[in-house]
């Protein structure tokens, strides 16, 4: 798995001109990728680095600050475009193994004790935030 972390003060994900996912305050914007060797393991070990991720301020967490995640399913972090202008999207997995996975990584944050919101898998979202920082880092399972 694959996940962008943007540190943002505010973020919201919208689809069809409704809000589907919102955090107004500071907290983690996550772009999560998934591949064809991910599996349920790969989706807790995601889920505990983001909640335990010391990026907020004064190098705290989200579990330390009960801040909320905003997480959006985003095949296109294995997208690979090292050949010809075109890329090619064969290492993200496919929508029925993705999805679930996706999902174990929200089940798995509120598990934790996380305040999660969500984009909606497969649909055509427009994502708006602000980035705090800037700050964001590239996270892999």
């Amino acid at each position: 798995m694959r996940a962008v972390v943007q540190r943002v003060s505010s973020a919201s994900v919208t689809v069809d001109g409704a809000v589907v996912g919102a955090i107004e305050e500071p907290g983690l914007c996550v772009l999560v990728g998934v591949t064809h060797a991910d599996g349920p393991e790969q989706a807790s070990r995601l889920a505990e680095k983001l909640w335990g991720l010391r990026i907020l301020a004064d190098e705290r967490s989200c579990s330390d600050l009960g801040a909320p995640l905003l997480v959006i399913s985003q095949f296109t972090l294995y997208g690979d475009a090292r050949k010809g202008r075109r890329p090619t999207w064969a290492a993200a997995a496919p929508g029925p193994v993705a999805e679930p996975l996706v999902d174990e990584v929200v089940a798995a944050l509120r598990r934790l004790g996380a305040r999660v919101e969500t984009g909606k898998f497969g649909a055509q979202m427009q994502l708006a935030l602000t980035n705090d920082g800037p700050f964001t880092v590239l996270v892999e399972i």
